[in-house]
């Protein structure tokens, strides 16, 4: 059943090309967030046979994922808000707190765009807050794309190398996401420190 559907999904991307990468990784990056894997792996595979060009499916990738992002973005930004003011004293969400987000995406936004855009259930939703907070649009794109490029060469690869023995892929997506996770841990608790200390010896 497994092999169906994952052949299934090797022959749409087929079918579609450089066009159904995008239009897929444009869905996964917005309102229906479904695994990248599923699009890009194939993609992977599909180049390792000649039937695609790598650098052409990683752009397309790429340009599917910040467009997606770029949608939730402008989304937050035209409707967050009106909701967020209107309706959030019933979720204890406030202009005061929205400013809050404002604030923090204004200092740390690049960081968490780029970190966002790693782990697996968040990659798809740290655009809302980002538009939420007004983060400024270059910089977002910027680290939109460059978290998104990461991910989607990580999987295209593994496509290309071995596309073929799924259970093999599951294990290194399984390592791979551990380590990014283990990163950010790490990451996150040195800059803590640092933050802790600065403040301690003001």
């Amino acid at each position: 059943m497994l092999n169906e559907i994952i052949n299934s999904i090797v022959s749409t991307v087929g079918d579609l090309g450089y066009i159904g990468i995008i239009i897929m990784m444009f869905l996964e990056s917005s309102f229906f967030p479904f695994p990248s894997e599923v699009v890009m792996i194939p993609a992977g595979y599909l180049a390792s046979k000649g039937d695609m060009n790598i650098y052409i499916a990683i752009s397309s990738g790429i340009l599917g994922g910040v467009l997606g992002a770029l949608f939730n973005y402008y989304l937050a930004i035209e409707l967050g808000r009106t909701i967020i003011l209107k309706y959030g004293k019933y979720f204890f969400m406030n202009e005061s707190k929205l400013h809050k987000i404002e604030l923090f995406f204004q200092k740390y936004g690049s960081m968490s765009t780029f970190i966002g855009r790693l782990i697996p259930g968040i990659r798809q939703y740290i655009s809302l807050p980002a538009g939420l907070g007004r983060m400024d649009l270059k910089v977002f794109t910027f680290f939109t794309a460059l978290g998104a490029g990461l991910w989607v060469i990580i999987l295209v690869l593994l496509g290309y190398f071995i596309g073929e023995n799924q259970t093999l892929i599951k294990e290194y997506l399984r390592v791979i996401t551990l380590f990014i996770l283990g990163l950010i841990t790490i990451s996150a608790i040195i800059y803590y420190l640092k933050y802790k200390r600065k403040n301690t010896n003001q």
